[in-house]
Order: structure tokens, then sequence, then C-alpha cells
């Protein structure tokens, strides 16, 4: 996952070795491709219950993302089992598994290649500021990882179509 940075004057040099999904950042943000890749996903999402696979167009168009990236992308997520295709003139892109057991921590895993782990590259004995900013990293990570786990695809469009409605009923 793509994080910004904000530097401040912080000796980086005392703080840990980077871990998995938040490292020494103030600022959280999702890379174009993580962002282009839930998009697709969610497209297929919504599409589930017909069985029907999307062409790369189709999403393309939808979600507005340029072909030959979102190409790329889903051999990506094929690669790592949370869509399959479908070959032939009626083929394309479904998910490999149902809606609501693809979480937003297995997608990212899947596209970032993101170390779930501690960084090996840790000070063998670290100074009594460094233990203790690991273990604040640690609860960031932890905790940033169970936000991540809690959200499934099956989620962000329930919340989806939930606004969806609220906006409807607003402008009525």
């Amino acid at each position: 996952m793509q994080m910004k940075i904000l530097r401040s004057p912080v000796s980086y040099s005392l703080l840990p070795a980077p871990y998995s999904l938040l490292k020494i950042f103030s600022l959280v943000e999702l890379s174009c491709k993580s962002e282009y890749a839930i998009l697709a996903l969610l497209e297929l999402a919504t599409h589930y219950e017909s069985g029907e696979p999307l062409q790369i167009r189709q999403i393309a168009v939808q979600k507005n993302i340029p072909d030959r990236y979102l190409e790329q992308l889903l051999a990506t997520l094929r690669r790592g089992g949370l869509v399959k295709s479908v070959r032939g003139s009626k083929g394309g892109y479904l998910l490999a598994q149902e809606p609501w057991k693809i979480n937003l921590f297995d997608v990212l895993v899947c596209l970032e290649g993101i170390d779930v782990h501690k960084c090996e590259d840790q000070v063998k004995s670290p100074s009594a500021d460094q233990a203790i900013l690991e273990e604040i990293w640690t609860e960031v990570r932890e905790n940033a990882n169970l936000v991540l786990k809690k959200y499934t695809l099956a989620d962000i469009c329930e919340k989806r179509n939930s606004r969806q409605q609220l906006d409807i009923m607003y402008y009525i």
C-alpha cells in the first residue's frame, strides 16, 4: 500500500524497522493500484449474484480505469486467487470467492505484497526508546490490520447502496 509521509523533526534512525501496513506515516493513502483494484473488485461484487463474467472493458468504463492497467491488475488478482477468468467470447472475470469472504486486507496483501510480520532488520538489542516505539508501531500495525480485515467487499457494497439510497431520498 502506497503511503504518504509527512516529514517531522523526529530522528528516524531511532524508529523500528518498517512494518506491514503502517510505517512511520502520519497520513495513510491507498496507491492508485490498490484503489483501482478495489474499485474493480467492487464492480465484480455488484454483479456476483448474476454469475456472468464481466469483461475488462465493462469494468474499465464503469469505474473509469484504463483498460491496459486494469488488465494487469486483474492478472495480479487472479494469481492471488481473488478473481478467476473465463475464456471465450462471453468470457471475462468473476470473483473467485463470495464478496463477504474477501476483505480489504486480503486485497492489499495480494496487490502490494505486504509482509504481515515484523521486519527481520530489527536491532538485536534495542534501546528503551526503540523498544517503546516498536511496541507502539506494532499496536498501530495490528489495529490497521484489524480494520482492513473487518471490511469485506460485501460490506463496502452495502455501505455504497445505503449511501445511494440516502442521496436519492435527499433529492426527492
